[in-house]
């Protein structure tokens, strides 16, 4: 069956509101990891990882940094403006670029309270000795364009570090803590420009890495801006009906010819954003073999081409040697490029050979993620999850499967 097809009633669960964890654990790596294989499940706590981890692995790291994406606006009536940052649009479209904008930058929003904001009125707010003023270009059918104003002197990263607040996803009700600024961001964070953290690398401590070495367990960090797109509900009756979100894949070549390099190894994606970069490197390679016409302004991968469009599928090696040829043909130390890759049971795993991830909401596009790695065996997992007391979504306990 075609994955157009899939009925995303087919990929939900009962989740108990206080199932869903709300506060992070004292200590990182002291949450409980499920370990699914070939049927099998164990369970542990991160800290013992190792354990279950074959000798000579690769583990790759999203290292995206989770920046201040929501902001209130106070209007002269008293009522408040909330914008949240999703995605910056041209002249700034990159979202490095965006983020050492200077001045001004336009990106598209959610705004809640927008029924207060009039057309052409502009809110501001002082931030030390500077103001940001923003105003609303156009309004879209959920979306807003809003256009970001402020003295160049600092960058735009800088206006959200201290203007804006740490976006906890819309299920924790509560507002962000001092607590979040560290407990919401990966210790691999480096690169700006995530709205929601890459969460299955909230449970590693540098200790627990350094653990790795006795196994000959190798990392690696690639970098995709997670988007907000990740908690949207899938709402059409079929998978067809859904359009998946796009998000930002940043990688300079030494990356990928690392990856290519270790392709013998047992590869294991830590969180789906970094295994949906993985794949998409492998169908990026896949059309540089097929010699797709693509140029830096086309290269990138839609939602439904990875089931579509090639007439061949090379080897993983195959497949990154050929991206690996085109970057330097095009004289390219950095691939930054969309993907908009939806993996759902039907797909065929390229590169990882294992996940590991948070658990995840039901009817979402990242339960249908896992069910395409461990097939119908998912809601095995989630049922022994729910019965033994595990906690779900970002800050909750986690999970290492092995694909079948």
């Amino acid at each position: 069956m075609h994955p157009k097809k899939l009925k995303i009633t087919d990929y939900t669960y009962e989740l108990p509101a206080e199932r869903i964890a709300q506060q992070p654990l004292a200590q990182r790596d002291a949450s409980k990891i499920l370990v699914y294989q070939g049927g099998s499940i164990t369970e542990d706590i991160y800290s013992c990882l190792s354990n279950h981890l074959p000798d000579n692995a690769l583990l790759v790291f999203n290292q995206t940094k989770v920046i201040h994406a929501r902001l209130l606006f106070q209007k002269p009536t008293g009522s408040t403006v909330e914008i949240f940052c999703l995605e910056p649009v041209a002249p700034h479209k990159e979202v490095s670029a965006a983020m050492l904008a200077k001045n001004t930058t336009l990106w598209k929003c959610m705004v809640g309270g927008a029924a207060k904001w009039k057309d052409g009125q502009l809110l501001s707010k002082t931030i030390g000795e500077n103001t940001l003023t923003v105003s609303m270009e156009e309004r879209y059918a959920d979306t807003f364009l809003i256009e970001f104003r402020w003295d160049d002197t600092l960058s735009f990263a800088d206006i959200l570090q201290l203007a804006g607040d740490v976006p906890l996803p819309p299920y924790m009700r509560r507002k962000a803590t001092l607590e979040d600024e560290d407990r919401y961001q990966t210790i691999f964070a480096k690169e700006e420009g995530s709205v929601a953290a890459p969460t299955a690398a909230l449970h590693f401590t540098q200790q627990l890495v350094a653990s790795f070495q006795a196994k000959n367990i190798l990392t690696e960090q690639v970098t995709l801006h997670v988007g907000a797109g990740t908690f949207l509900p899938v709402k059409s009756t079929t998978i067809e009906g859904h359009t998946m979100h796009a998000e930002w894949i940043d990688l300079p070549l030494s990356t990928i010819k690392s990856i290519y390099r270790n392709l013998h190894r047992p590869i294991v994606a830590v969180g789906t954003t970094s295994l949906r970069t993985l794949e998409s490197l492998y169908w990026l390679g896949a059309k540089c073999f097929n010699k797709i016409p693509i140029s830096l302004d086309t290269i990138s991968i839609k939602q439904w081409e990875v089931y579509e469009s090639l007439k061949e599928t090379p080897s993983a090696e195959v497949a990154l040697q050929s991206l690996i040829q085109w970057m330097e043909t095009q004289q390219l130390d950095r691939l930054i490029t969309q993907t908009q890759i939806l993996i759902a049971p039907g797909y065929e795993f390229k590169i990882i050979k294992g996940l590991i991830t948070n658990f995840h909401q039901p009817q979402s596009t990242l339960l249908l993620l896992v069910a395409a790695l461990i097939g119908g065996d998912w809601k095995v997992v989630y049922q022994y999850a729910l019965d033994n007391n595990f906690r779900f979504l970002s800050y909750g306990d986690g999970c290492l499967l092995w694909g079948q």
